[in-house]
């Protein structure tokens, strides 16, 4: 139980850490790459960031593969 807990710790601790580093990440491109979904209407907009979110989530495959390595 002890090593979910800290899983879930680092998880936890690199969710804080990108949410601190956005505003300096998203002028790297991150959250406008192509493949992104943008919908503006009068109403509102809707946003998806698909290719954001493959991207990351290899990312962190790969970190946690390393890790449990």
């Amino acid at each position: 139980m002890c090593n979910m807990q800290r899983v879930l710790i680092a998880i936890g601790a690199v969710l804080l850490l990108v949410g601190l580093l956005w505003p300096w990440l998203s002028k790297l491109g991150f959250g406008r790459l192509p493949g992104d979904i943008r919908i503006e209407t009068a109403n509102g907009v809707f946003y998806f960031p698909i290719t954001t979110c493959v991207i990351v989530s290899i990312v962190l495959s790969l970190i946690i593969w390393f890790i449990r390595r």
